[in-house]
């Protein structure tokens, strides 16, 4: 294993198997981004999501996805054109890597990728212990997907983050206030198999133990293009705590936990939710949002 992946894995400190994969996932994200990073890709778009909350801002759960937006609408967009950039960047790390673009014929924005690579062969190659590996089957594909939104809404606000691992490169991201726009729009109107998105509600409650307040105007926006808000004026922050509770009472909050759960180091964090708890804490930040627009 290359001696710069030892040392990103270092980091973690990862024990279990599911740890590991974990890891070896958000490790080949970063060095993802760095071959986009090479084929200029950040010129055209901006990462978002629970990814760039994870590597560029430290919220302390894992991400699955790489979540990008196209900073101007373009229906031609053709994610196939920098995918050998991000193969050859994992190749040159000493990852086997297969990298499947979907038919982009699709009916609607989002361009898709899966990044797969042997999960037991590189467990093994980063940690040689045996015991870090048994239950993991040889034929097992470690599974990144990338997704750009190729019909962005308007008005998001964007900036520029560097990282010094594997190498020193750099990307555009969201800012949080607009990475929080687009987190409550997911956390209120995300459509999951019927199913809830326990991340959407923890990183929610990572931006509230930021104090920070989500970018009203993206947001609406995204509601806007979305059909769940079809008037002109920008949301308020009354609007959107009735929008929350109403949200907060209809989650099985146990879906939720579950969705979550392998995502942490520690689980414990969620035992205080409840639509009780969400409520609470959403009144206490809204409040505050609500006395600003009255001022």
């Amino acid at each position: 294993m290359n001696s710069a992946i030892s040392s990103m894995l270092n980091k973690y400190g990862a024990v279990t198997i599911s740890q590991q994969k974990n890891a070896l996932k958000e490790i080949i994200q970063e060095i993802a981004l760095l071959g986009l990073f090479r084929s200029d890709f950040f010129s055209k778009a901006a990462l978002y999501g629970g990814s760039a909350l994870r590597i560029f801002h430290g919220l302390n759960r894992f991400s699955e996805d790489l979540d990008f937006s196209l900073l101007e609408p373009d229906k031609a967009f053709d994610l196939l054109k920098y995918s050998h950039y991000i193969k050859n960047e994992l190749e040159a790390y000493g990852f086997e890597v297969n990298l499947e673009v979907k038919d982009k014929t699709r009916i609607n924005s989002i361009r898709s990728a899966f990044i797969k690579t042997g999960t037991a062969v590189n467990l093994m190659q980063i940690k040689p212990a045996m015991q870090l590996v048994p239950g993991v089957h040889a034929e097992e594909l470690l599974k990144v997907k990338l997704e750009v939104d190729t019909d962005p809404p308007a008005d998001a606000e964007y900036e520029v983050k560097y990282q010094l691992n594997p190498v020193p490169y750099s990307v555009r991201l969201f800012t949080l206030q607009s990475i929080f726009a687009g987190k409550i729009h997911a956390l209120l109107f995300r459509k999951w198999k019927n199913r809830v998105k326990g991340r959407d509600f923890y990183d929610y409650l990572w931006f509230l133990s930021h104090n920070l307040k989500p970018d009203m105007k993206h947001l609406t926006r995204r509601m806007q293009q979305s059909g769940n808000w079809q008037v002109p004026e920008i949301l308020t922050s009354e609007n959107l705590l009735a929008l929350l509770i109403k949200k907060f009472s209809d989650t099985d909050f146990e879906q939720a936990k579950k969705d979550v759960k392998p995502f942490l180091k520690n689980p414990a964090v969620l035992d205080t939710w409840s639509k009780e708890f969400f409520v609470s804490i959403s009144e206490d930040m809204m409040r505050k949002g609500i006395e600003g627009e009255r001022e």
